[in-house]
């Protein structure tokens, strides 16, 4: 992870969004970080937007003086979405960029609660997003604290992710900031293998549905849970056939106790933001994606030109002993 000289100019919120990497390896120094950040917004009579995991909540209400204009957000309970992240950031400043009020946030992904690489390779991607989604979005800056205990090479993707890193309280560009970062910035980890296929085109959707249904029964997941997979499964593969060449292959396995549903097309899906905030009553079409990301525990989608386009729906299972474990052919 490598920095370039500080900047010039503080450029403060208001003149565009800037996304910054802090990196601590400490308790203390996350609070020195990110108090002093708090208390620098407040002074210039700037709101505050604190999104961390619930440990690190605690930890700041007990640094930070009570204040109407810091809010807190716990990140726990999206640690398994990331997908819905970005419309989370734009539904948490939204009322003071509304007001035309400068505005800071200090967002920590929650790598802790993270349950499979799946989750921590798309909290990853989730970083990096957030660049393409604010880039001509409302102006305000967001710190991201990150510990240096995790892996280096995590850490240094970490670094392509921010255009910013800040360390002994100043800023510096990243040389590391990858600015074209493709859709499939974060490739998906493999598939299992074996795992169960089933190629589908045009009048296929209930037999589609029907295989899932076997799976899943397999698995005991069963009910609302089902109906919510039939749905989102039923978007896909619509769009596959609609959009993807009139074809798609589903495929299916059992990992880290959830059932993921695969599918492949030849279609190129140009927006990576497709379905990662709430389409507004004006917006024409992407309501279904923004759906499957409602429904499912986690969503991968990576499309490119040349390979097409891969969504994977991640679904928990009930914790019932019976079901399968790990990683089996369903």
């Amino acid at each position: 992870m490598t920095s370039s000289p500080p900047r010039a100019d503080s450029s403060p919120p208001g003149e565009g969004y800037r996304h910054e990497l802090y990196p601590y390896r400490s308790g203390e120094e996350f609070l020195e970080g990110t108090v002093g950040f708090i208390r620098e917004a407040l002074d210039g009579g700037e709101a505050v937007v604190v999104a961390v995991p619930e440990n690190k909540v605690s930890l700041l209400r007990a640094e930070v003086p009570d204040d109407r204009a810091v809010q807190f957000v716990d990140t726990s309970p999206l640690a398994h979405h990331p997908g819905r992240l970005i419309g989370a950031w734009r539904e948490w400043i939204k009322e003071y960029t509304a007001q035309g009020r400068p505005v800071r946030g200090i967002g920590e992904s929650p790598w802790a609660e993270a349950r499979s690489r799946s989750e921590v390779e798309e909290l990853r991607y989730h970083e990096w997003l957030l660049n393409r989604a604010f880039a001509d979005g409302p102006a305000w800056w967001l710190l991201c604290p990150y510990d240096l205990a995790g892996e280096q090479a995590a850490i240094e993707q970490m670094a392509r992710c921010h255009p910013e890193i800040r360390a002994d309280g100043r800023t510096t560009l990243s040389a590391d900031f990858d600015r074209q970062a493709p859709f499939d910035f974060v490739p998906l980890t493999h598939p299992c293998d074996p795992y169960d296929e089933f190629t589908y085109s045009s009048g296929d959707l209930p037999a589609l549905r029907d295989k899932i249904s076997a799976c899943a029964e397999l698995l005991g997941l069963t009910g609302h849970r089902l109906r919510e997979l039939h749905l989102a499964a039923t978007e896909v593969a619509a769009n596959s056939i609609r959009h993807g060449g009139g074809q798609g292959v589903l495929r299916t396995w059992a990992e880290n106790r959830r059932l993921v549903c695969e599918f492949r097309d030849a279609g190129y899906i140009s927006d990576p933001l497709a379905g990662r905030a709430r389409p507004d009553h004006t917006q024409m079409g992407g309501r279904g994606l923004w759906l499957v990301h409602q429904l499912c525990d986690l969503v991968e989608i990576r499309s490119t030109p040349r390979t097409g386009t891969t969504i994977r729906l991640h679904t928990e299972l009930p914790a019932d002993p019976g079901a399968a474990n790990g990683r089996s052919e369903v």
